[in-house]
């Protein structure tokens, strides 16, 4: 692709964690990048907090040792809400690594501005139409339309995606049939409930620093159409339902409401559009596994990326990327699916559970699970760079 003919090299949609790592990565391998972001500043909820040993490994390799210095160690995990202590892994970053999204974005992002990446904010892109060497983008913002060309289009935005549904990348995908709700509430005094299953419902709380993290299920409930997130006296009363505890009183910070759907794209490449992240892959937030899927997507990504760019990529390589994380995400789901039921089935999936509480008292079940939890059986290959043997600090 001849310079002249795009006006940026990657252009990246959506400004959370997997897109601002990737662009932290591309950034570090001197290729321009610019992040498209519907949103007018970066987000301040907590949302998923937890970071596997994969990730935690991934992230130290790249420099995000203060945001690791934060982060707080856990070292039990649970599958399908059965708790179990991680079996000891080969890792210095044994365990899960608890920090809030907002934290984790903003580490990111503050390399990825430091690395070069430029941010329009309160943008939406609106179309794609690809040419042979270029992607041409359509673009609303505050002041106006705007069009970009871009060498490849990175779609990192969301179980939603405008890329993947412009691009017209089929789906595998089952519908919502059970729905959650959780809030983060200042000024309770509840006890910790670890994936508590109660005669109408699933309740979990947890709190940290002055902030009680809840979340509850009410067995047999339906899933409502929503344009926004719950009501606090929706989520209450839930909660009093399936606990019998009132925390109407407390004040809510953060409202959401979050269902079972599942799916995946079948190709995470057409062309010179690719797609990470919850944009590839989607599925309810069980044991912090879809932010650490896709941020090692948006690893794994990054330097295949950043050769082909340069035109030093070995043939094939972008589309290892593909091969390399679609079965990844794909183990995942299916881990994912498996504990929901266990979680939030009715009475009838407890001689499953009764079966499986005996089995991961086996040490060779917990050294399994623990292998899927902490994400190693997906640990990446080396791969070189563009700015492999460069003496600075910045990390990729």
């Amino acid at each position: 692709m001849t310079p002249t003919r795009a006006d940026v090299p990657v252009l990246i949609v959506g400004a959370g964690p997997v897109g601002l790592l990737l662009a932290c990565g591309l950034g570090r391998a001197r290729v321009p990048v610019v992040l498209v972001e519907k949103l007018a500043r970066p987000m301040t909820e907590s949302r998923a907090t937890q970071l596997s040993t994969r990730t935690a490994e991934l992230l130290h390799e790249r420099g995000f040792d203060a945001l690791l210095a934060e982060a707080a160690h856990e070292p039990r995990t649970h599958f399908g809400g059965l708790g179990f202590d991680l079996t000891p892994v080969d890792s210095p970053y044994a365990g899960n690594w608890k920090v809030p999204q907002y934290r984790t974005e903003a580490a990111l992002g503050a390399r990825a501005a430091e690395l070069g990446a430029q941010t329009l904010r309160s943008h939406r892109l609106t179309g794609l139409t690809e040419q042979p060497d270029h992607v041409l983008c359509r673009i609303q913002g505050p002041e106006g339309p705007l069009e970009l060309r871009a060498a490849y289009v990175v779609g990192c935005d969301g179980a939603h995606s405008t890329v993947r549904r412009l691009a017209g990348i089929p789906v595998t995908a089952t519908p919502a049939t059970k729905e959650l709700l959780r809030a983060d509430i200042r000024g309770l005094n509840l006890r910790d409930r670890r994936f508590e299953r109660l005669t109408d419902g699933f309740a979990v709380a947890n709190t940290r620093d002055g902030i009680t993290r809840i979340m509850v299920h009410a067995f047999g409930g339906t899933v409502p159409t929503r344009t926004g997130p719950p009501r606090f006296t929706e989520i209450a009363d839930a909660w009093r339902h399936v606990t019998g505890e009132d925390i109407s009183g407390g004040t809510p910070l953060w409202l959401d409401a979050f269902d079972n759907a599942k799916g995946q794209a079948d190709s995470y490449r057409r062309g010179r559009i690719l797609l990470a992240g919850d944009a590839a892959h989607w599925h309810p937030p069980v044991g912090g596994q879809a932010l650490n899927t896709g941020l090692q997507d948006a690893a794994d990504l990054g330097p295949k990326l950043a050769e082909t760019v340069h035109g030093t990529a070995a043939p094939g390589l972008l589309d290892s990327y593909h091969e390399a994380r679609h079965p990844a995400a794909a183990r995942v789901l299916d881990h994912v699916a498996a504990q929901e039921r266990l979680m939030l089935d009715g009475p009838e999936t407890e001689p499953l559970r009764a079966v499986l509480s005996e089995l991961i008292g086996l040490d060779e079940v917990r050294a399994h699970l623990t292998s899927m939890a902490s994400n190693l059986n997906d640990r990446l290959p080396a791969a070189k760079t563009p700015m492999e043997g460069r003496n600075d600090s910045a990390g990729l």
